[in-house]
C-alpha cells in the first residue's frame, strides 16, 4: 500500500498526537503530602489561632485546601507546631495574649501571656485534624518554642519566664526566683525554664516530668520545671543534648531575639531530665541570634548582625558548628557563612534532602506588607574534602513579605515559605542538579486567611 506525500504527512501528526495523548494519560496526580501553616485570622478579634492544611500535588507542586481546615488552634496566637513519629498525632502551642497596656506581643512576668497551652489534634486520612478537647500547660510563663524528641517519648516546651517563689507576682530584686539561683548558681532573679512531657504513644496525651536534679527551694518535693539562663531566644535538642540560646538584655517582645550566649545540657532520652553539662555558658560573640539549627551536615546558629549600608537592616550571617563533649561548640573550619547581602533576619534553614543544597529563610527587618529583605538565600553545600558553603547562582529566591518557616515537601520536589507580613505560601520547585528554586508551574503564591506564624510537613497520606 503506497502513500502519497500527504497522506504520510497525516499519519504521522496522528501518530504523534496519539503518542502525545498516550502519554499524558499515564501521568497520574497524586498527593504526596500535606502542609500545615498556623497563624490567625484577620476576619476574628486579634489573636484567634488557626490552623490551615493544604494537600500538595505530586507532578506540579500546586496546593488545594484540606477538607474542614483551618480550624481553631485551640487557643490564641500559636507560635509552633510539631508531628509526633508517624505523623498520627499534631501538638499545637498557643503563645496566648497579654493584657499589658504597653501591646499584646510584649509579655512579662507581670503581665504574662494569657491562655497559653499546647493543643492536641488526632492525624486522620486526607490530613484532617480533630482537637482532642485537651489543652496542657507549662510550668512557667509565656511559652514559644517547642521540640519533640526523636523517639517521641517526650515533649519539651521553652518558657520565656520562671515562675517567681509566690507564683504569680514578677520576680523583681523583691520577689525573686529562688529556684534559678539554686539550678544555675550565683546570684540569680530570674531565670527562664524548659517543661518537658512524657507522651502516650497511645494516645498523645502529655504528662508532667519532675526535675529529680533540683529539689524546689524551701521544699523536699522536686522542681516542676527545668531552669535555664534568663531571657532565651531559641533551643534545639541535638542527640542527647539540649542547646538554649539566651539574650544579654532583657527580652519582653515576641519573638525574641538578641541571642548571644548558648548553654549546654545533657539530656537522657530515657528518662526525660536534664542535667546542667560540665561546660558553662558559651559566648557566641554575636549580639544578635535568632535561631538554632540543627541538621545532618552542621549545627547553626542564625544571626542578624553586622551593619548593611545597602539597607536599614543588617548583614545577616550563620555560624556552622559541630557538637563536641558535653554540649561545647566547635566552629566549622569554613569560618562564618554571611548571608546574601540583600537580605536580612534569618529564621530557619532546611537542607534538601541529599545533602546538596540548603536554604535559609530570610524574615527580613521590614514593615507589614512590605517584603524588601525578605526571601531565601541558597547554599551549594560540599562536606568533603573540608565544610564549604557557597552561593548557589541565582539566588536569592523570592519569598511572600517576613517568611516564617520553611519547608521541604515528603517528595524532595518542592520547597515552601509560609509568610506572616503579606498572609500568604510562596512555593518554589527544587532543580536538583543546580539547586536553584524555580516558580511552579501555575501559580506558587497561595493566600492565608490571616498571617501566617509557622508551617510543617505531614508525609502520611492514607
Amino acid at each position: 500500500m503506497k502513500f502519497t506525500k500527504f497522506g504520510k504527512a497525516l499519519l504521522m501528526g496522528a501518530l504523534s498526537i496519539g503518542i502525545v495523548f498516550g502519554t499524558s494519560s499515564c501521568v497520574v496526580s497524586y498527593i504526596v503530602g500535606y502542609m500545615y501553616v498556623t497563624g490567625t485570622d484577620t476576619a476574628q478579634p486579634s489573636g484567634v489561632g488557626i490552623i490551615s492544611g493544604y494537600k500538595i500535588d505530586h507532578n506540579t507542586g500546586q496546593m488545594s485546601t484540606v477538607n474542614g481546615l483551618p480550624i481553631s488552634s485551640g487557643g490564641s496566637n500559636p507560635v509552633r507546631a510539631l508531628l509526633y513519629p508517624g505523623s498520627t498525632y499534631l501538638y499545637v502551642l498557643n503563645r496566648g495574649v497579654s493584657t499589658n497596656p504597653a501591646g499584646t506581643n510584649i509579655c512579662t512576668t507581670q503581665y504574662p501571656c494569657q491562655g497559653a497551652n499546647i493543643t492536641l489534634f488526632a492525624v486522620g486520612g486526607n490530613g484532617i485534624l480533630t482537637p482532642q478537647g485537651t489543652a496542657y500547660f507549662t510550668q512557667g510563663l509565656n511559652p514559644f518554642r517547642m521540640a519533640l524528641d526523636p523517639s517521641g517519648n517526650y515533649l519539651l516546651v521553652l518558657d520565656h519566664d520562671s515562675i517567681g517563689k509566690d507564683g504569680v507576682n514578677p520576680a523583681t530584686a523583691a520577689n525573686p526566683n529562688p529556684n534559678c539561683a539554686k539550678a544555675l548558681g550565683g546570684n540569680l532573679q530570674t531565670c527562664g525554664d524548659i517543661t518537658i512531657f512524657a507522651v502516650a504513644s497511645t494516645t498523645g496525651r502529655l504528662s508532667l516530668i519532675q526535675n529529680q536534679q533540683v529539689t524546689a527551694a524551701g521544699s523536699v518535693a522536686p522542681l516542676t520545671y527545668f531552669p535555664v539562663p534568663a531571657n532565651p531566644v531559641d533551643f534545639v535538642l541535638a542527640s542527647n543534648t539540649v542547646l538554649t540560646m539566651s539574650s544579654a538584655a532583657i527580652q519582653t517582645t515576641y519573638p525574641y531575639t538578641g541571642g548571644s550566649s548558648v548553654y549546654p545540657y545533657s539530656y537522657n532520652g530515657s528518662s526525660g531530665q536534664l542535667t546542667l553539662s560540665l561546660n558553662s555558658s558559651q559566648n557566641l560573640g554575636i549580639a544578635q541570634g535568632t535561631a538554632l539549627v540543627n541538621l545532618s551536615s552542621a549545627f547553626y546558629v542564625l544571626d542578624n548582625e553586622a551593619p548593611n549600608p545597602n539597607t536599614t537592616g543588617a548583614v545577616s550571617q550563620l555560624l556552622p558548628y559541630t557538637i563536641g563533649t558535653n554540649g561545647a561548640l566547635q566552629p566549622e573550619t569554613s569560618g562564618i557563612i554571611p548571608d546574601d547581602p540583600t537580605l536580612a533576619n534569618p529564621i530557619y534553614v532546611v537542607q534538601e534532602s541529599k545533602g546538596k543544597f540548603f536554604y535559609v529563610a530570610n524574615q527580613g527587618n521590614n514593615a507589614l506588607g512590605n517584603n524588601t529583605q525578605s526571601g531565601i538565600s541558597a547554599y551549594f553545600l560540599t562536606t568533603s574534602p573540608a565544610f564549604q558553603a557557597t552561593f548557589i547562582a541565582g539566588e536569592p529566591f523570592g519569598t511572600g513579605a517576613g517568611p516564617q518557616c520553611i519547608v521541604e515537601d515528603p517528595s524532595n520536589q518542592f520547597i515552601y515559605t509560609a509568610n506572616y507580613n503579606d498572609s500568604s505560601i510562596t512555593g518554589r520547585t527544587i532543580d536538583v542538579n543546580t539547586g536553584v528554586l524555580d516558580n511552579l508551574r501555575n501559580t506558587n503564591r497561595y493566600i492565608l486567611p490571616g498571617p501566617a506564624t509557622w508551617c510543617l510537613m505531614n508525609g502520611r497520606t492514607s
